[in-house]
């Protein structure tokens, strides 16, 4: 049998349409089951807020809901391999933090490769870090601070939440480019060692905004800088460490990685709910109130900054010689 032309031809464009009809009907489905959302850290911390901040505005918009789900430990490379392991089915998220570019030059046996097998969906915000003293450190401006240090060089102790922490590196980046010799204290966690920055252990940190700010506020701690190329809009009179020490940046961020894998449609669904939600005002304010500057955009926007921050914090971590604990 012979088909006319004009009928072959409505076949072909029949055919030629087909994929674009179950990828359509899965963007149209997902998600059709209840999501979860893995920290790898800790209740309670910015990154833990964030992510629920953004779950919680995934739910309402998409009538499942967004379970936070914590699984701390090992800088966060417990929870990432959770995800990294998880079917790319869209059902299994990862808040994505600067220690996820860290770690790859921090650690030598994981069991994932983060730039390779998570999926970046978008990058939420840029998180600030602020650089705060006792009030006993008789310097009130970086230059000040600067010019102390040196004065009393491997006399001034710092301390971060632990060895290879954000607040590890951005300091060593400090010291490297401003040519200062300070003590690396390594804590716990965030929370004791400004506890022992207020009761005068310590001298400096280089703190998440989010764990600084109430003490910055009752003046138990004084602030000298923020580490982001620009300003603040929580402290729009404090100067940011660039402006002393040409060159130096040091900002995190947080976002949403998925398995590597996953559904293009369903990247491209996520990363337009949650631009939506970042245009919201109530999510913005809470992420200021964080220390992040709102940023958005695409997945691929997302990738250039894991693999540039990636590049950046390894040599850092080499030049420092820093170990994992």
């Amino acid at each position: 049998m012979k088909f006319r032309r004009r009928a072959f031809v409505h076949l072909a464009v029949g055919a030629a349409a087909l994929p674009a009809v179950p990828r359509l009907s899965r963007a149209q489905a997902y998600p059709s089951r209840p999501a979860r959302i893995v920290v790898g850290f800790a209740a309670g911390g910015a990154t833990d807020i964030q992510a629920r901040l953004m779950g919680q505005w995934l739910s309402d918009r998409l009538g499942q809901q967004f379970i936070v789900d914590n699984k701390p430990g090992a800088s966060g490379n417990i929870g990432t391999e959770a995800v990294a392991k998880a079917a790319p089915d869209g059902y299994t998220l990862l808040q994505v933090v600067t220690p996820h570019a860290i770690n790859a030059a921090l650690y030598s046996n994981l069991n994932f490769d983060f730039l390779r097998d998570i999926a970046p969906v978008i990058c939420l915000a840029r998180l600030a870090y602020v650089v705060v003293v006792n009030p006993s450190v008789p310097a009130k401006t970086l230059p000040e601070f600067i010019a102390y240090a040196k004065a009393n060089p491997g006399k001034i102790n710092y301390g971060s939440a632990g060895q290879g922490t954000p607040q590890n590196i951005s300091c060593e980046l400090f010291k490297m480019m401003a040519g200062v010799d300070l003590i690396h204290v390594p804590y716990r966690g965030g929370a004791p060692a400004i506890v022992d920055l207020i009761g005068g252990h310590l001298q400096v940190i280089f703190a998440p905004v989010s764990e600084a700010i109430e003490h910055i506020r009752s003046g138990k701690l004084r602030p000298l800088a923020v580490t982001t190329a620009a300003r603040l809009d929580v402290f729009p009179d404090l100067p940011t460490v660039a402006d002393f020490v040409p060159g130096y940046e040091a900002s995190g961020f947080g976002g949403i990685g998925v398995p590597r894998n996953t559904p293009v449609d369903i990247i491209d669904r996520l990363n337009k709910e949650l631009n939506a939600g970042l245009a919201d005002s109530k999510i913005k304010t809470r992420i200021v109130e964080l220390g992040g500057t709102v940023l958005g955009g695409s997945p691929a926007e997302f990738g250039t900054i894991l693999s540039e921050a990636t590049e950046k914090w390894a040599k850092v971590i080499k030049f420092a010689g820093i170990k994992a604990e």
